[in-house]
């Protein structure tokens, strides 16, 4: 565990259902309703960040959004069914179009390791795989849609470029092949296969309780897989070949609230966070994963300190009236009030985020960002 202080930028009060860095940590962008705003982001990372400007294209809420990996676009993509890449003219970002082909809602976009292709999963039950063609001005898609049958909830590109992992609502995790004749190079063979062609399935993989995926990342390497899904468990594939069973398949069953998001620190480490509200690092190899730490301490709530009353700050649990009261909160609003402790005081969660943690991303070796439902960005050093 870390003795250095968590960063956290309030950033309002609407949720952050996703939010990038730039490759440089010059630029955050983060999703708010149907917009997403862009920061400029200080050398020192103390310094709140400086709203740059808002993109404004969407009508719908946005899903996801990814900086390009040289930091010239920004990739957004939402319920309206479309996406679009942003590029910057010297004084503002424009919008250009990107023919996405879906008639559902778009779900989570991903630009792939080189930045000449991006993909974004759908509620359509397709993978559009985008690439730019320079004579029409705009991106055009091929999709992947065998055997998907349910929404696409996360993406992860494969280093090499051409194999891409898919988490859906059916429990499944998927590798697929994209690529792309006149786009992408011949790949060198990976324990995942060598031949490649477009849409060529090269691991299907169900998660015991078939509960919904809800993130999924291959490791720095490429040779293995990890998933979080709605059964409060993480999973880790990690092939043996073309046309071969894995050499191991682990499922750590937690008892926390499921998890939201994860990032692999290293091949043999990763850190979890979700409606937990924490971030927890787990450590393994093929033979076992198991958890290392939290990165924050936590209880299950604290009371502030009264503002009245007898000073009694003893942990007292939440009524089921209050608890109510916070999902009703939660569903009209996206953000809960405090429920007072009946002395003036009011209880809050030990851990930094006050609700889920939505996204995290790998900020730099050792330190990972998050966005949560409560409006924060947090930068935790792990």
């Amino acid at each position: 565990m870390s003795s250095e202080s968590p960063i956290v930028y309030q950033l309002g009060h609407l949720p952050i259902k996703d939010h990038v860095f730039s490759p440089d940590r010059g630029l955050l962008a983060i999703t708010k309703d149907n917009e997403v705003e862009v920061y400029q982001v200080s050398s020192n990372l103390s310094v709140r960040p400086k709203l740059f400007t808002t993109l404004k294209g969407h009508d719908k809420t946005v899903t996801s959004v990814d900086i390009s990996p040289d930091g010239t676009r920004i990739l957004t993509c939402s319920q309206d069914r479309n996406a679009l890449v942003w590029e910057f003219d010297g004084q503002d970002y424009k919008p250009t179009l990107v023919l996405l082909r879906i008639n559902r809602a778009a779900t989570v976009c991903k630009w792939s390791p080189n930045g000449q292709k991006f993909a974004v999963g759908s509620s359509d039950r397709v993978i559009a795989i985008c690439y730019y063609e320079a004579e029409n001005d705009w991106w055009v898609s091929k999709h992947l849609k065998k055997p998907l049958k349910s929404t696409i909830t996360s993406l992860s590109w494969h280093p090499n470029n051409v194999l891409i992992a898919s988490g859906s609502t059916d429990g499944h995790v998927r590798v697929f092949s994209s690529f792309i004749k006149g786009i992408d190079e011949k790949p060198e063979p990976t324990v995942w296969g060598s031949k490649l062609p477009f849409q060529t399935l090269c691991g299907d993989f169900i998660n015991e309780t078939g509960a919904w995926i809800h993130d999924v990342s291959f490791s720095p390497d490429g040779d293995s897989l990890g998933f979080v899904s709605h059964d409060s468990t993480i999973g880790i594939i990690y092939p043996e070949g073309e046309g071969l069973p894995p050499k191991s398949i682990i499922n750590v069953k937690t008892e926390y609230l499921p998890f939201k998001s994860f990032v692999f620190l290293t091949n043999n480490k990763l850190v979890v966070g979700g409606h937990n509200c924490n971030l927890i690092v787990f450590e393994g190899d093929e033979s076992d994963w198991k958890e290392s730490f939290k990165v924050e301490s936590q209880k299950d709530l604290i009371n502030d300190v009264p503002v009245h009353g007898n000073g009694d700050e003893d942990d007292e649990e939440i009524s089921s009236h209050q608890a109510l009261n916070m999902f009703k909160q939660m569903d009209l609003k996206g953000r809960v009030n405090k429920p007072t402790n009946g002395a003036g005081g009011s209880k809050a969660l030990t851990t930094i985020h006050q609700n889920t943690i939505a996204s995290i991303k790998l900020f730099s070796a050792n330190k990972v960002s998050t966005s949560g439902i409560d409006g924060k960005v947090v930068i935790f050093t792990v």
